[in-house]
């Protein structure tokens, strides 16, 4: 037994017993029964996840995996692959969106080079886990060979088995590599059964001929490479990236250790797309963090059964959606936590009528 197959099989189906334990003490809080929504959904998730009536989420984290595309020969992004080296030193500053929105929320951030085509030399604080330099262009063959692809979702199973041993309690995912909405649409259409239309936007801001192309790319790819819709790993290596495969490995990793995992927008919802599909019972320990502007992205998280917690107009990728998302998970359980019982406070919970 592999990595992949030992960490897919500690994927459990969460216990239903917790989500009632938590339900009682939330309709015990002072205020009408499910009176605030989806703050008392992430708290029970939360108990249940944990099988802790108490958890803690005192120290958080958002990886951002980075990653070139040899797809972008086929100039379906709006900006040059070179973008991608000059975004992670970015990060390792502390100077980008996600930065801003990790410190906002009190969280980490781990940047990983998975498979970016650039030598960042030791880079510090980089977390250098490099398994290829940059794709294949998928429109001349596959992405990536099976060996590669499994390497790219065994570097995130280590990361979650390494942060979950350091006490972290709250995963958040991230992406930055140019040309990645092209390799996420691919899989997007191949795993929802989608026409590929239907599931490929714009990405960076590419014209209207432009996504008439990169939809025409796609097609044809996935014809040439006629990747296995009940395979996720030839559907990862075939049209995939080597991000979207280290954050499945991460959602598979942090289920396998119980630990809540925040997905964040189309590339990462990809990657949780390929976790699903090697294993159902991730989902148990997914949050989506918010709807992106991508069209395929809804159609993911559907097949996912997952409902997005915000709606922001957001595109940007990197983890900035997992971290607000962040914000408001963790609101919902200091509601469940520090609330007032009716008892606690001398209200009657009595109903007249």
């Amino acid at each position: 037994m592999n990595l992949l197959e030992d960490t897919a099989k500690k994927n459990v189906a969460v216990n239903e017993d917790w989500y009632a334990k938590a339900q009682k003490r939330l309709d015990n809080l002072t205020k009408p029964p499910g009176s605030l929504g989806r703050l008392e959904e992430f708290a029970r998730r939360l108990v249940a996840i944990n099988q802790n009536a108490m958890p803690s989420l005192d120290k958080k984290v958002v990886f951002t995996f980075a990653a070139d595309h040899g797809i972008t020969a086929e100039g379906v992004s709006a900006y040059p692959k070179e973008v991608t080296p000059q975004m992670v030193f970015n990060f390792l500053r502390g100077g980008a969106g996600i930065n801003v929105l990790a410190r906002h929320a009190g969280a980490e951030v781990v940047v990983v080079d998975i498979g970016v085509d650039y030598d960042f030399e030791n880079a510090e604080g980089l977390r250098a886990h490099k398994v290829v330099r940059g794709t294949k262009n998928f429109a001349k063959g596959p992405a990536m060979t099976r060996e590669e692809a499994l390497k790219c979702i065994e570097v995130g199973i280590n990361l979650a088995d390494e942060f979950a041993e350091k006490g972290y309690k709250l995963f958040g995912t991230g992406d930055m590599g140019i040309g990645n909405t092209t390799p996420s649409s691919a899989i997007a259409a191949v795993l929802t059964g989608r026409p590929v239309a239907e599931v490929t936007g714009k990405g960076t801001g590419i014209s209207d001929d432009s996504l008439k192309g990169k939809i025409k790319t796609i097609e044809s790819a996935i014809k040439l490479n006629s990747p296995d819709p009940k395979d996720a790993l030839d559907v990862l290596a075939k049209v995939g990236g080597a991000e979207i495969g280290g954050i499945a490995g991460l959602v598979l990793g942090a289920a396998a250790n119980r630990i809540p995992v925040v997905i964040d927008g189309f590339i990462s919802t990809a990657g949780a797309l390929i976790a699903y599909c090697i294993e159902p019972k991730a989902a148990d320990y997914m949050f989506a963090a918010h709807n992106s502007v991508e069209i395929g992205h809804k159609a993911m998280l559907e097949k996912m059964g997952l409902s997005p917690i915000l709606d922001l107009n957001l595109r940007l990728g990197e983890g900035t959606g997992a971290a607000l998302a962040m914000t408001l998970i963790e609101a919902g359980l200091k509601i469940y936590k520090e609330m007032a019982t009716f008892g606690e406070a001398g209200v009657s919970d009595e109903i007249i009528n």
